[in-house]
């Protein structure tokens, strides 16, 4: 008989199992509580260490933009906080970027054009912060700072913005700030330039950057998940403030260029001119206006693409400085040149005669006198007071170009003047090397009689000319222009005093200087500038007539108007004692009479308070008498 074997009952198992399993739970527990201890407290200050620095960051703290003065201590910009809306690209997802655009375009009353620009164009990289708008209005910023889920990467921040107090008085002088582009970010990174910083784009604000700018401090910051800041930990270097800057430019004598500028643009039709004012004695540019210009606060603000793009478009060019940015032919003003030169040279002296006939005759063409009966025997004072064409032609020729070309550069043409604004233009001097340089062949004799009366190839800025005109005025001395007085440490104590800075001594004698003078005083007495001797101020000077561009149907060239003077403080223009020279310029003028001599005599009666008008409106008709 077979014996089978038989399983124990089930309730023999359980107490088994449950022994089983307890150990197991005993062993788990065991392990998990030795990993705990090991994390706690055998590398708990590391990992604790590990986790504050997951949530916190060094961060700069800007410094606070040095101001801008006139030179009599007059306020021009102005630091306000305002609230400004920031993006970090890397919290916005791709999925919810247009209903973030959408929402924030809605609620700062931008185009979403001009959110996603910004965006695209972040000059840093996705983890910074980028720049959408400035000037936020606070219940505007409360209302984004509040949507930060539906906001997701948008963080609202206060910060300093430059207010210019006069507008557009003095936004080619100023400039403007604005926040920094890509390559101005590779360029200034290595200075500490972060990419949602604002920089001086333009004027003394571009030129004083490093100045305005001060060093930025370091802190110690708390962030959320998101990124956000919840609290300032520690101050790790305080900010230092930037330098201000005194200027040169009196705003009194800005208000009164502008006023005198702004009444022949409007009475001639002009669309654009320059005013420059300026101590020949020091260098000091005491007023600068060129006008169409732009709004500095528009740019201060953030401007919208729409605003810019219309200044861009503008033929006119309002965002040019034209006393420097631009050139232009400076016409019978650059007779000084001819003049000057030939007398130092020895090729004439002040009582040389030479005839001033209707034109002169090169080969087989024809170079004729702005008169076109001529003006007879002349000397260098009366043929540089009737500024007769072809009396400066024949000096031209006895001159020749080389010596032109040098007397030229001597006063300062072809060459940047070195005034501490951005973007000034060298002008051309014509020589024989400038001419094989650029179109592979010399001057020819036709193109040097031209370039003795500042036509053909000559070009120059308004300052350039009115430079040059001031080293006569002040005995000889070529000074760089100057617009910023002092700079002034955030202490309060001056870090550079003024002083002019010499650029070179004309080669020449003081008697021939003293000629030049006389000779621009009999400009004026002569009548050449009509009614101008009539103001009780001595004032000597030059008109210019500069033809360029197409010929009308009539075979005419458009013009140029310039007229440069500057006054004796003495009433004898022996002396070189003049503190005051001013340059008026017309663009495409066209008009019967000198609408740049008419602007500058206008000035003149501002300044001094004179109290009689010698204003004559009807030589600002238009009108082109001045033949091809």
């Amino acid at each position: 008989m077979n014996t089978v074997a038989q399983e124990p009952p089930a309730s023999d198992r359980r107490p088994l199992r449950f022994v089983a399993f307890g150990i197991a739970v005993i062993i788990g527990i065991s392990g998990l509580s030795a990993r705990l201890f090991y994390l706690q407290v055998s590398q708990g200050v590391q990992y604790a260490q590990i986790a504050t620095q997951n949530r916190t960051v060094q961060q700069a703290i800007p410094s606070t933009r040095g101001l801008i003065f006139d030179r009599n201590g007059r306020a021009l910009v102005q630091n306000e906080p305002s609230f400004a809306v920031k993006i970090r690209p890397v919290d916005l997802l791709l999925s919810q970027r247009d209903a973030v655009v959408a929402r924030l375009a809605d609620l700062l009353r931008m185009d979403p054009a001009d959110i996603n620009a910004s965006i695209d164009e972040n000059p840093g990289s996705r983890f910074d912060l980028v720049r959408i708008a400035q000037d936020v209005p606070r219940d505007v910023a409360d209302i984004i700072a509040e949507e930060t889920l539906a906001l997701p990467g948008v963080e609202v921040d206060v910060e300093t913005q430059r207010q210019y107090l006069d507008g557009t008085l003095m936004s080619q002088i100023l400039g403007y700030t604005g926040a920094i582009d890509a390559a101005g970010l590779a360029k200034l990174k290595d200075q500490g330039y972060l990419s949602d910083d604002l920089l001086g784009k333009a004027g003394v604000e571009s030129t004083y950057e490093a100045q305005l700018r001060g060093t930025y401090g370091l802190e110690t910051v708390e962030r959320d998940a998101s990124g956000r800041k919840l609290q300032v930990l520690e101050t790790n270097k305080q900010p230092v403030a930037g330098d201000s800057l005194q200027l040169t430019i009196d705003t009194h004598e800005q208000q009164l260029a502008l006023k005198a500028l702004t009444w022949a643009m409007k009475t001639a039709r002009l669309k654009s001119g320059v005013m420059i004012v300026v101590n020949p004695q020091t260098g000091e540019v005491l007023a600068m206006v060129s006008v169409p210009t732009y709004d500095s606060n528009k740019f201060a603000t953030g401007i919208s693409q729409k605003d810019f793009q219309k200044y861009a478009k503008d033929p006119n060019q309002p965002m040019l400085n034209h006393a420097i940015n631009e050139q232009y032919p400076p016409g019978s003003t650059y007779k000084l040149v001819t003049g000057l030169g030939a007398l130092s040279d020895g090729r004439i002296t002040p009582t040389t005669v030479i005839g001033s006939h209707p034109y002169i005759l090169i080969g087989a063409t024809r170079f004729w006198d702005w008169n076109r009966a001529g003006f007879g025997p002349l000397n260098i004072r009366s043929g540089f007071a009737h500024s007769s064409d072809t009396f400066f032609y024949q000096v031209a020729q006895r001159l020749g170009i080389t010596r032109l070309a040098f007397w030229a550069h001597q006063f300062g043409f072809g060459a940047p003047t070195g005034i501490d604004l951005p973007g000034e233009a060298a002008g051309i001097v014509p020589s024989d090397n400038w001419k094989q340089n650029t179109f592979g062949q010399p001057m020819f004799e036709g193109e040097t009689v031209q370039a003795g009366i500042g036509q053909g190839y000559d070009v120059a800025t308004p300052l350039q000319v009115l430079n040059a005109y001031c080293t006569v005025a002040n005995g000889g001395r070529l000074l760089k222009p100057q617009v910023v007085r002092q700079v002034i440490g955030p202490d309060g104590n001056v870090v550079r005093p003024f002083k002019p800075i010499l650029i070179r001594k004309l080669p020449t004698s003081t008697s021939n200087l003293v000629v030049m003078r006389e000779a621009a005083r009999q400009v004026v007495t002569s009548h050449h500038t009509y009614n101008l001797v009539e103001l009780p101020i001595p004032v000597a000077g030059k008109t210019g007539t500069a033809q360029f561009g197409v010929k009308d149907a009539q075979g005419r060239l458009p013009f140029h108007e310039w007229f440069v003077a500057f006054v004796s403080k003495s009433g004898n223009f022996a002396r070189p004692d003049s503190q005051l020279a001013v340059i008026g310029f017309a663009e495409n003028a066209n008009t019967v009479g000198n609408v740049a001599t008419e602007m500058v005599k206008y000035y003149l009666q501002l300044h001094f308070k004179l109290k009689v008008d010698k204003r004559l409106p009807y030589l600002l008709r238009k009108g082109n008498f001045y033949g091809n």
